[in-house]
């Protein structure tokens, strides 16, 4: 029965019969005739059916509650198997938000030095994606803002408080200022992170909570486009003060401390909330605990 919940979850998460076909690398007839007999042990009718996908019954979301519990526990029962005979290996699928992708290194370095027959595979992802490809298993853990917006259920280890600094060039406006306030920033001509992005949201409550109204007149879904129009000398941009320092980007960039209010978010890692976790995440799990107290002791 694994097999055909794992393509019930995935045609759940495609809502289109030949996606999921292509992606569990059976033809389209075998998906539709594996659920079909899924339906059938199960007594329930899971998929609205018509000429194409048309949604989950009411029974069907909530045997995917029950499928993605299932598949995670055989899942973790298979990999600690091999842990036990192996070791750790494999290949681990971290998403990350953008302003968090400066860090990483401090935390694979840690995990990769520790364990040497695991690769990492590192994407860049909005919160919302964040957690949605953890849900589906389309990776292992993540990082992402843990209190400003509902994570949902998983487990989480805090990794540290993300404050945000206006980032300009030498000889703009404010560049001289030893702080900055979120009213006086919002006069600048900025360019920012793209709606989808938490950070972005973030940011637009704390300008507006200033009587303020973000008006970027750029926005990018890369930091990397960010710092090189900040370069420019036309733009400035509000970042977090993790990144303000980040090597080959930010070059001789002012960044200065936004106050009134002094506002920080905690980011953190978050994996399935299910116990044991597989080797490899509760391993990962372990490298934030050790990172973050690292940083609370520096």
């Amino acid at each position: 029965m694994i097999d055909k919940l794992e393509f019930f979850i995935v045609l759940a998460r495609e809502r289109h019969f030949g996606r999921a076909a292509d992606i569990c690398g059976v033809t389209q007839p075998t998906l539709s005739a594996s659920l079909k007999q899924l339906e059938e042990q199960l007594g329930v009718v899971l998929v609205q059916r018509g000429s194409r996908f048309q949604g989950l019954t009411p029974e069907g979301q909530r045997v995917l509650e029950w499928a993605r519990r299932i598949v995670g526990d055989a899942r973790t029962m298979r990999e600690e198997m091999k842990a036990a005979r192996r070791g750790l290996s494999g290949n681990v699928r971290l998403a990350v938000v953008p302003t968090a992708l400066s860090m990483m290194t401090e935390l694979t370095t840690g995990f990769a030095a520790k364990h040497p027959d695991v690769t990492l595979s590192i994407l860049s992802c909005t919160s919302y994606e964040v957690l949605s490809k953890l849900e589906n298993f389309e990776i292992d853990a993540g990082i992402t803002y843990l209190e400003n917006e509902p994570t949902g259920r998983v487990a989480s280890v805090p990794l540290y408080a993300e404050r945000y600094q206006l980032i300009t060039s030498p000889g703009q406006p404010m560049a001289d200022k030893e702080t900055v306030t979120w009213a006086e920033v919002a006069s600048l001509p900025l360019c920012l992170l793209t709606p989808n992005m938490q950070n972005r949201r973030i940011i637009d409550q704390h300008l507006r909570d200033a009587g303020a109204n973000a008006r970027p007149t750029l926005e990018s879904n890369s930091m990397v486009v960010l710092f090189s129009h900040v370069r420019t000398g036309k733009w400035a941009s509000i970042m977090p003060g993790n990144l303000a320092g980040t090597p080959g980007l930010a070059g001789d960039l002012r960044a200065i401390p936004i106050v009134a209010p002094d506002a920080s978010h905690i980011v953190g890692m978050v994996a399935a909330p299910r116990e044991p976790h597989t080797p490899v995440v509760s391993a990962l799990l372990h490298e934030a605990r050790v990172y973050a107290k690292t940083l609370a002791q520096r």
